[in-house]
């Protein structure tokens, strides 16, 4: 199989965390899935769809148990502060 990304033909099965946006939250899983060496391109099968998307659907219905890993933070800033280039 060669990557539909940059043509590659170095595809291996690797075990990745994937990152599911569930609200303001974001859900890391682990998925074993086809990976591309050169460009990191990731290639998802039915079954790892399905994964994903039973997670989704538990993180909507608040069913979704989880334990906190890590914080993401970003600078609180005023509305009319503008960013510097």
């Amino acid at each position: 199989m060669k990557c539909v990304i940059c043509k590659g033909d170095d595809i291996t099965l690797n075990t990745v965390d994937e990152q599911i946006a569930v609200g303001n939250d974001i859900v890391l899983i682990r998925l074993e899935l086809p990976v591309c060496s050169q460009c990191g391109e990731r290639y998802y099968d039915r079954r790892a769809m399905k994964r994903i998307e039973e997670i989704r659907a538990k993180g909507r219905e608040r069913a979704l148990v989880v334990e906190e890993v890590g914080k993401v933070l970003r600078p609180k800033v005023a509305a009319t502060e503008a960013w510097a280039a």
